[in-house]
């Protein structure tokens, strides 16, 4: 039997993803999580084939439970769901551990066709990140956003959408201090001087 465990916020994308697993795998065994916290928790009492798990959830991101997750199941496949298209995200969580990124508007055969390699041991990268992939091996420069690390290039996304330092400290449970110090450390990377820029850089790179 295959074990699946799914980690979505929204109850809807969760329903349109198990009816599409069952569909192709009407024996499969597949949980929900609504939160970073209860993939956890399920991921810890359960044996599982493969995780699938949304990037943005409200208590935990994606990128840090992904981390969590391939230091205590590094064995199981964790493929990585987001809205945010695959330049934005994929490479990153590929270098992170992740089996496979794919787009919440793939069409269905993709995510099954992504979920088989998986299970195969294989993982799953579409062409569009095979091209990306293929630059970052022949690009002498990288982007600057490229540069930052995991944390950084969060609150980089979170100050460009508008939130404040309070706020981003609060959405991942930090000290404002701390957003401070990353908020500092992305304008020294990157060479700019308040948030203006690094708005109109995000813009400008198609980051939010």
């Amino acid at each position: 039997m295959i074990n699946i465990l799914i980690a979505d916020d929204h109850e809807l994308i969760r329903r349109g993803l198990k009816s599409i697993l069952l569909d192709e795998f009407p024996d499969a065994k597949i949980a929900e999580a609504n939160n970073g916290q209860e993939l956890l928790r399920q991921a810890r009492t359960g044996i599982w084939n493969v995780f699938i798990s949304d990037i943005s959830m409200p208590d935990k991101s994606g990128l840090d439970t992904l981390k969590i997750l391939q230091e205590e199941f590094p064995e199981i496949p964790v493929l990585i769901l987001s809205m945010h298209p695959e330049d934005q995200y994929a490479i990153r969580v590929l270098r992170a551990g992740a089996s496979g990124y794919l787009t919440k508007e793939a069409a269905p055969d993709e995510l099954v066709k992504a979920v088989r390699k998986l299970l195969a041991g294989k993982r799953y990268i579409s062409a569009g990140v095979a091209e990306k992939l293929a630059e970052n091996l022949t690009a002498s420069n990288k982007a600057l956003h490229e540069t930052l690390s995991d944390r950084e290039f969060n609150v980089l996304k979170l100050i460009a959408s508008g939130k404040s330092v309070s706020e981003i400290a609060i959405k991942l449970s930090l000290s404002v201090t701390t957003i401070s110090t990353y908020r500092a450390r992305v304008l020294e990377k990157m060479g700019l001087n308040n948030n203006v820029e690094l708005t109109q850089y995000a813009i400008q790179n198609r980051l939010i």
